[in-house]
């Protein structure tokens, strides 16, 4: 990747390697009076990822999926976290990727799925960046029982919640996760505002 004007890499060093990589970078970067200034930061790269929420318009509930997370454990909060289903990307596109997740995760295999918006979920630390899915489900779309895959430590809940419900899990703090706040919030917002034709 060719530097931008306002950046100059001085040096890296990869501090660790095992499941993603943690580098730390010294650079120069111009700020915006034009002066130049040297700075060290450290950057964790561990892919880019995907996620979905699926809507059943017929029970008008969502599906989600329940499992431990060890580092919000290590935050001291309930490590058992209620979020849409996601995965890393390794390679695959996108909305494939999606669609194998859901299975794995959720037993739910859908037709179509609807590619919202890509974020950058901590920019200060993480090169990872989510692509957000939405998609439609319904009950004889389950295809397996879902709950992730074993062998890679998964053990995963599948939740079928009344989308007024999971809004209110956000306010009293039972969902805490960002991807999922934001594409409940995303379904609450596109609900009251159609998209236009």
């Amino acid at each position: 990747m060719a530097e931008p004007e306002f950046l100059k890499i001085l040096a890296t060093s990869v501090l660790s390697d095992d499941w993603g990589t943690l580098t730390r970078y010294r650079f120069r970067f111009r700020r915006r009076d034009g002066t130049w200034q040297e700075q060290t930061r450290e950057a964790y790269d561990r892919g880019n990822g995907a996620t979905c929420l699926l809507y059943n318009p017929d029970t008008d509930c969502v599906l989600l999926t329940r499992q431990f997370r060890l580092p919000v454990w290590l935050s001291g909060k309930d490590p058992f976290l209620i979020e849409t289903p996601a995965g890393l990307l390794e390679g695959a596109h996108p909305e494939d990727r999606m669609r194998a997740e859901l299975i794995e995760e959720t037993g739910f295999d859908v037709s179509r799925l609807e590619h919202l918006f890509d974020v950058h979920m901590s920019p200060g630390s993480v090169t990872e960046y989510l692509c957000f899915f939405a998609g439609t489900y319904h009950l004889n779309d389950k295809v397996s029982e879902g709950g992730g895959e074993k062998r890679e430590g998964e053990d995963i809940e599948v939740l079928h919640v009344p989308l007024s419900k999971a809004l209110e899990m956000i306010r009293t703090g039972e969902i805490c996760d960002a991807k999922t706040i934001i594409l409940l919030q995303d379904l609450a917002l596109r609900k009251l505002v159609p998209a236009r034709s």
